[in-house]
């Protein structure tokens, strides 16, 4: 027993003598170098990551993110720390990420196997699944009923991806098109240039609800993918990873991050100061009972 109070009392003593200065890494090291810690970010996809008119990036993930700079932040005991923000796009975020340009990616990125070979991820900040937005006389409501027609969806995205398989395994001769961004599938869908714009339903409610009438646009159809949006970060920065692991991870058992995803999910949100209305769906809250980084895909 004398043995046992020994070696705790020797535990305490290391776990109280640990610095700021033991927080090490080369993402951690760059930090405290230059006092700034910079957060890559999108344009247009709402609620996560979105440009006001102002030029003032928002978002729920953005949020997040804000909370991880401030975990660092006391890690490294800096006095202070800068957020700067870096406008990505669907193409470069990745390689943004995995060539130390940000430090994090506050944006709708899914966690997945082909990702993670070159970058890695916090714990799923959101669970969503692909579907279609459809002009509102459209009587298409299933992935069927696409046989024929134009589907568009965004570059480099696992919707796409997804869209591309179901098309060969199932001979639908859907004809399948690329757009730059978000914002640009859903007006190719109302100019009549697609049928449908394939993508997480959760953005897709996002971008109807920014639209200048979005009574004109409908999302149907059953999930297509399930996807776990994560935080993208550094690979093989362990030091890194693991205070925005814990970081995410008290948000959840805390229930902090349920009041910051009602902000963004259930209240009215700029521009427009519209509520998307999307409750928290039940593949999230279970995923958060046990909270990982780990996912299955």
């Amino acid at each position: 027993m004398l043995k046992l109070l020994s070696l705790c009392s020797r535990i305490v003593l290391v776990m109280a003598t640990v610095t700021p200065s033991a927080w090490a890494g080369p993402t951690l090291d760059r930090i405290k170098r230059t006092g700034q810690i910079t957060l890559a970010h999108r344009e247009s996809s709402v609620p996560f990551s979105y440009v006001l008119p102002d030029k003032k990036p928002v978002g729920y993930s953005l949020d997040l993110c804000l909370k991880i700079a401030e975990a660092v932040r006391k890690k490294i005991g800096a006095p202070s720390l800068t957020p700067v923000f870096l406008l990505v796009t669907t193409a470069n975020r990745i390689g943004t990420v995995a060539e130390g340009k940000a430090d994090l990616e506050c944006g709708s990125t899914t966690n997945n196997a082909e990702r993670r070979q070159t970058v890695d991820f916090t714990v799923p900040h959101y669970i969503a699944g692909a579907r279609y937005l459809v002009r509102a006389d459209s009587t298409i409501d299933d992935l069927q009923n696409f046989a024929g027609k134009k589907v568009v969806s965004t570059q480099n995205t696992t919707p796409l991806k997804a869209i591309e398989f179901a098309n060969r395994e199932r001979l639908l001769r859907i004809n399948i098109l690329q757009a730059p961004d978000h914002a640009t599938g859903v007006e190719m869908v109302e100019r009549n240039d697609a049928d449908a714009f394939v993508m997480d339903d959760v953005l897709l409610y996002g971008l109807i609800a920014g639209r200048p009438d979005p009574s004109k646009l409908k999302v149907v159809g059953k999930f297509l993918t399930i996807e776990p949006l994560a935080i993208m970060l550094s690979k093989d920065d362990p030091e890194f990873k693991a205070i925005a692991d814990e970081e995410m991870k008290r948000l959840i058992y805390s229930h902090e991050i349920h009041e910051i995803y009602a902000k963004w999910f259930l209240r009215p949100i700029p521009p427009k100061n519209v509520p998307l209305n999307l409750p928290m769906n039940y593949l999230l809250k279970d995923f958060w009972k046990y909270p990982t980084a780990i996912v299955p895909f």
